[in-house]
């Protein structure tokens, strides 16, 4: 499997605690670059900057991205820019919403 693919599928394991669907699905993931030496840069936001469960879910990002063995480092940037919509979320991430 693909490095890129399974730090995808590790971001599906971490849950944004208020709404319980998964930082992917959500779409809080706006960019995963991954360096030569393994060094993964993930630029994520939240659903409002006043979130008040940033630090856990930015926390849960970089714990579980540094679980794997192929990586080196994990660098986590939060910014609001653009912000958060919910069209940036994928079908399933709108259908847990709509569940």
């Amino acid at each position: 499997m693909e490095l890129l693919e399974k730090i995808r599928d590790e971001l599906k394991t971490v849950y944004d605690p208020e709404l319980n669907i998964n930082v992917i699905d959500l779409g809080l993931i706006y960019n995963i670059e991954i360096s030569n030496d393994a060094d993964v840069e993930i630029t994520m936001t939240l659903t409002t900057p006043g979130c008040p469960l940033h630090d856990s879910i930015e926390r849960g990002v970089r714990y579980r991205i540094e679980g794997l063995e192929e990586v080196r480092s994990v660098d986590v940037h939060l910014v609001w820019e653009p912000a958060w919509t919910p069209e940036r979320m994928t079908p399933e991430g709108l259908k847990q919403l709509r569940g």
